[in-house]
């Protein structure tokens, strides 16, 4: 198998332009207007387009409607954010290993863009929960990854698909680890997100929904990108797109699938009004076809899936990627930007 190598960190001999995505030649002079990819600086000005903190968001409604939530609601929202969390802290940490390897300049400084932003994803839930419950709360929920036997699951999911990738990282492994990327950035977070959302649509906790729908919006990019880079890999090195990765493809999709099933199952299941575990089952599958086609290799993770979105009522909410406009920013909201940590001054 091909080995990578890390990006020197300057090249006099090598153009600025790389010569490949991987174990090319560069310069590391990275110039805009002279990239290899032409799609790099688009996705470049849209990263950059929608840069957001957590805080702008002001929080202070949120605050007062905390208290009032069920408390199927309440453990549902601390467990989904703990999820979160772990999600984009693993995330944050394997973005910073894929640029150690990426030898075209452009594509290295969207990987560290992309590293930054979860890094404020993950400032957004100790945001929204230093502002929701007291500080050992809060330490309670970042803990949950250790306590919670669904969620170490999907987290040792994760982590080994990416642990051969760091450990041995060739060409293969690179493109397996993309696949776990797709489904951690696009599959994993979405019952999630779901919930969240119909929480918004009953008008409960409208704050913390703008903030998963920035979240969303961003994953949305990351998932576009790492497609880009994928296809751009299989297309670079042919001898690794091949029917047992193909299989491989399907299967883990599908694992993927089957644990945020499972996750749905125990943190919302049939407890809430306006969404069912037959609903959010079905979405999660139709999620999975989606991935997977995204990457080239078709809709045959769930064959008998839907072929359209089954939770219609979630695209005004989710599918809000085309510049910085969101779904509550067309609506009429409680939302200001403050300047005030957490909008504790609405009290």
């Amino acid at each position: 198998m091909t080995v990578l190598q890390k990006r020197l960190l300057t090249d006099s001999d090598a153009p600025n332009r790389s010569t490949g995505l991987i174990n090319g030649k560069s310069s590391n002079i990275l110039n805009w207007d002279d990239v290899r990819y032409s799609w790099a600086y688009p996705k470049y000005k849209t990263m950059l387009s929608n840069f957001w903190t957590p805080f702008e968001i002001n929080m202070g409604n949120d605050i007062k409607q905390f208290p009032g939530l069920s408390e199927a609601e309440q453990n549902a929202f601390l467990k989904i954010i703990g999820l979160l969390a772990l999600l984009d802290s693993i995330q944050s940490d394997y973005a910073g290993k894929v640029a150690d390897y990426l030898t075209d300049s452009s594509l290295n400084a969207l990987m560290i863009m992309l590293a930054q932003q979860e890094v404020i994803h993950n400032h957004s839930y100790s945001y929204v929960l230093s502002s929701l419950v007291s500080q050992q709360q809060q330490n309670e929920v970042f803990d949950y990854w250790r306590t919670e036997t669904t969620l170490q699951e999907r987290n040792d999911f994760v982590t080994n698909g990416y642990k051969a990738f760091a450990q041995e990282p060739t060409v293969r492994h690179f493109a397996q680890s993309i696949v776990y990327d797709v489904i951690l950035e696009g599959l994993f977070f979405y019952s999630g997100f779901a919930f969240f959302y119909n929480l918004a649509r009953n008008q409960k906790m409208v704050s913390t929904s703008t903030m998963i729908n920035y979240i969303n919006r961003d994953e949305q990019i990351h998932v576009g990108l790492f497609e880009k880079i994928y296809k751009e890999l299989l297309h670079e090195h042919p001898e690794i797109n091949t029917d047992a990765h193909h299989d491989f493809v399907i299967s883990t999709f599908r694992k993927g699938a089957e644990l945020e099933i499972a996750w749905g199952r125990e943190v919302i299941g049939n407890q809430f009004d306006g969404i069912t575990m037959s609903e959010l089952e079905q979405y999660i599958q139709y999620m999975a076809n989606k991935r997977c086609n995204q990457l080239g290799h078709g809709r045959d993770v769930f064959p008998d899936a839907p072929v359209k979105n089954p939770l219609r009522w979630i695209i005004a909410y989710q599918e809000v990627d085309q510049g910085k406009t969101d779904f509550f920013e067309q609506k009429s909201r409680q939302y200001t930007k403050t300047s005030d940590a957490n909008g504790f001054d609405d009290l």
